[in-house]
């Protein structure tokens, strides 16, 4: 596949999944003020997928403009397993880099599963066409849940939409992302 189709992939499920399906209320506007960075790393090993990340968290500490990025990396974690714990690598690289407080991270996978799920929808508020890892800045998640009027409400009605859907119907809008 080629590296401009992974990317259009990935900004095709932000739109008509993400920003349609209203699962996160503030990824619309950055979207239009084309301030979300799509990066790919086609690293096929999580060494050099945290160099990939380093590099990342550089270009948002010298770049105001970029508000998030988003990471794909579809040669390496694809076993959701792998992933959940190479997480703790990706945190730990934020800490001995001195980014701890300046950026998070957000993850999404193809096979993303909440721990003790009982109904398999909701899962899909975290899946993705391929692995990925959500680069946020801190500060701005602190204001935008300043300014939501009540931030604790959008995961409750991310798994009553997502319930509602159902698997089939989330599993075909997802696959329309690729």
């Amino acid at each position: 596949m080629q590296q401009n189709e992974i990317i259009e992939d990935v900004r095709r499920w932000l739109e008509s999944f993400i920003i349609e399906l209203n699962l996160c209320p503030f990824a619309k506007r950055e979207l239009v003020k084309d301030r979300i960075r799509f990066s790919l790393s086609l690293t096929e090993s999580s060494e050099q997928l945290l160099v990939s990340l380093l590099e990342e968290l550089q270009i948002l500490e010298s770049d105001s403009e970029v508000e998030t990025t988003l990471l794909v990396h579809p040669n390496v974690l694809q076993d959701f397993d792998d992933f959940n714990q190479f997480l703790d690598l990706a945190d730990a690289l934020i800490l001995q880099e001195g980014y701890s407080g300046i950026f998070q991270i957000a993850s999404f996978h193809p096979q993303y599963q909440f721990a003790e799920t009982v109904i398999e929808a909701e899962n899909y508020s975290n899946r993705s066409p391929y692995p990925l890892l959500h680069v946020l800045r801190e500060a701005s998640v602190t204001r935008e849940v300043a300014r939501y009027p009540d931030i604790t409400t959008i995961p409750q009605q991310n798994v009553r939409l997502l319930r509602r859907l159902g698997v089939v119907k989330l599993q075909a809008l997802l696959q329309q992302g690729k």
